[in-house]
């Protein structure tokens, strides 16, 4: 599914308007006769209100202004509320407003928080209220009696739905400008925008449905794939292919180099990752001393015991590492290695020289930070990178709250810098691709927040590469299986003390839904 900017939508409009002539009063009239449809039965159980239509004097208050004209047609007890004087609303949204007054309606004006305290009062007992107070266009944070009347919408104890975007959520990055409007559902127009997939914005707009406001198809076909939300259907067309003349050959065979003394479950989780997956043969490689632990916990996959220093890879693991990476189709490296000095080295150093593709996760991750040019002095072509915000921010040197501030921004611009696939995992994992292309992935729950969920990720993702898959699908395959495996769990046990190997072991299934056109988003 294609996301947009703001910055994209309006000029979509623009181009509807200039390049094929379509006025913008008819895209208005589009967009709030489809938003009015929608809410009409969405909210079917309120019929037939009260409903409170709240509008700001631009755009987004042109729609609300449609909105109210239409659900009055379709039985509603209207009232609107303009966040602005009448004569501060202009342009096609004017030609609205007038059209409501002329018809009788009933229309309240405020214009600030003394005139807008004693006008709420009189919209007490709304059954519904319509946020239609901002679009896509919002840039700066919300103040004064704008904030006001979205903290009387969200404290009304009425239902709500919001015109395009909710209003105080950044359409670009998600973020909360301050304030914003709780939605149980949201018509947006032309296409979802990239701050309603995200968090936190993603939690405002409830069930998003995107209205046809009549732009011409061949200028929605001029839409970019920079930015697509990847669900159920998406995530399908990069499953890889299974012959039935496959043998365990096929499939491919993944390395992983993980593990510690202590964090020895963390190899076999990556390990029990890149089986799930499909990946015909796994060999996990782990230090000396944790050897004996994964040969018994690991069944189906090869082991081999690497040379360590005190529980953790030493540098003299190197050589060995090289050679059993002959013939393999991928690495997974990191989960659960130690930050010790000499594995942070031995990472460095396989990573420069190192060709066969790479998943770097964790403590690999860890070793890097502060060595970002290693990344510019590798062989392999294919590099993914799975980061945390807390690894992302080491990685780039700055802090959890920078990146939190824009994902996409940050994994866009690492991705870019080093030419590598950058997952920046967390509530709607980010995925970013050498040439700039996001993927926003659709999968997941809370229940995902603990240990061992990222390891196994990093070998779901090696396995995918294992088979075949390109670095930027397997990443964004990879991402979307581990989260709906969990949705699965989800669904069956709630989402509070799901465990990691659990979440590995529904993967197989989930392929197997998505092979059969059923999803779980």
């Amino acid at each position: 599914m294609k996301l947009v900017t703001a910055e994209e939508i309006r000029l979509l409009d623009r181009h509807a308007m200039d390049d094929y002539g379509v006025p913008g009063v008819v895209l208005m009239e589009n967009a709030g006769r489809g938003a009015a449809l929608y809410f009409h039965d969405f909210f079917r159980s309120l019929h037939p209100g009260p409903l409170l239509v709240v509008c700001g004097k631009g755009n987004n208050g042109g729609d609300g202004y449609v909105i109210a004209r239409h659900m009055e047609n379709l039985g509603w007890k209207i009232r609107v509320l303009v966040l602005a004087e009448r004569k501060a609303v202009s342009g096609d949204a004017r030609v609205n407003l007038e059209i409501l007054l002329r018809s009788g309606m009933e229309v309240d004006f405020a214009v600030d928080a003394a005139s807008l305290a004693p006008t709420l009062e009189k919209m007490a007992g709304m059954r519904l209220i319509i946020d239609a107070i901002f679009g896509s266009g919002l840039g700066a944070e919300v103040r004064g009696h704008f904030a006001a009347a979205i903290d009387w919408i969200n404290a009304s104890g009425a239902a709500v739905g919001a015109v395009d975007i909710a209003s105080g959520v950044d359409a670009g990055k998600g973020l909360i400008l301050g304030c914003a409007v709780k939605a149980a559902c949201t018509s947006t127009f032309a296409f979802p925008k990239v701050g309603q997939m995200i968090q936190p914005g993603a939690s405002h707009g409830g069930k998003i449905k995107t209205i046809d406001i009549g732009m011409p198809r061949a200028l929605l076909a001029k839409v970019s794939d920079r930015q697509l939300f990847i669900d159920a259907e998406a995530a399908a067309g990069f499953l890889p292919e299974r012959p039935l003349t496959g043998h365990k050959g096929t499939f491919g065979h993944l390395l992983v180099v993980a593990g510690a003394v202590g964090k020895s479950g963390a190899a076999v989780l990556a390990a029990e990752g890149g089986l799930r997956s499909g990946a015909g043969l796994v060999t996990a490689a782990c230090p000396a001393a944790v050897h004996g632990i994964l040969e018994a916990k690991l069944t189906e996959a090869m082991t081999a015991p690497l040379p360590d220093l005190q529980g953790e890879l030493s540098l003299q693991a190197y050589e060995k590492v090289v050679s059993l990476a002959e013939g393999k189709k991928a690495l997974a490296m990191g989960p659960g290695l130690g930050a010790a000095e000499e594995t942070c080295a031995l990472v460095r150093r396989l990573v420069r020289h190192c060709d066969i593709p790479l998943v770097l996760d964790a403590d690999a991750l860890n070793a890097l930070a502060g060595h970002p040019e290693t990344l510019g002095e590798r062989k392999s072509t294919h590099v993914i990178l799975t980061p945390h915000p807390g690894e992302m921010a080491r990685l780039v040197g700055k802090t959890v709250a920078d990146i939190e501030a824009d994902r996409i921004g940050a994994a866009r611009d690492f991705a870019l810098r080093f030419g590598v696939v950058l997952v920046l995992k967390g509530a709607a994992t980010v995925t970013a691709l050498p040439d700039g292309r996001v993927r926003i992935n659709g999968s997941g729950n809370p229940g995902m927040a603990s240990g061992g969920m990222g390891d196994v990720l990093t070998g779901v993702i090696g396995g995918l590469v294992a088979q075949g898959l390109d670095a930027a699908a397997a990443a964004v395959l990879g991402v979307y299986l581990h989260g709906a495996a969990a949705d699965r769990l989800a669904a069956e046990k709630g989402v509070a003390g799901l465990r990691a190997g659990e979440v590995a072991a529904e993967v197989p299934a989930v392929m197997h839904d998505l092979r059969k056109g059923r999803g779980y988003r």
